[in-house]
C-alpha cells in the first residue's frame, strides 16, 4: 500500500479576486483606443440608457468624446479613470 498523506491548500479569495480582476482589466484597457457606446454597456455592465442619463452627461466624460457625424466614441483611458471617479462620488 501507498502512504497516505494530507495537502491543505489555504488561499485568500479577496486577494485571488483582486488580483484576477486586475489582470482582466490590464488586458482589456491595453487593447482599446476608443470605446463606443455599446463596448462602453458590456464592459461596465451598465445598460446604454443608464450610461446616457448617468455616465455620458458628466463633464469629466464629455471631455475624452470624439465626435465624427452622428457616431460618438471616447478615448478609452481616460474615460475608465473618468467613470471610476464619478462611481466613486455615489
Amino acid at each position: 500500500m501507498f502512504p497516505t498523506g494530507e495537502i491543505k491548500i489555504s488561499l485568500d479569495e479577496k486577494a485571488l479576486r483582486d488580483f484576477v480582476e486586475q489582470e482582466v482589466s490590464k488586458q482589456i484597457h491595453q487593447q482599446l483606443v476608443l470605446i463606443d457606446i455599446n463596448k462602453l454597456a458590456e464592459v461596465t455592465c451598465m445598460s446604454v440608457k443608464y450610461l446616457e442619463d448617468e455616465i455620458l452627461r458628466d463633464p469629466r466624460m464629455r471631455v475624452h468624446e470624439v465626435r465624427k457625424n452622428r457616431k460618438r466614441w471616447w478615448i478609452a483611458q481616460p474615460a475608465f479613470k473618468a467613470i471610476v471617479d464619478i462611481v466613486s462620488e455615489w
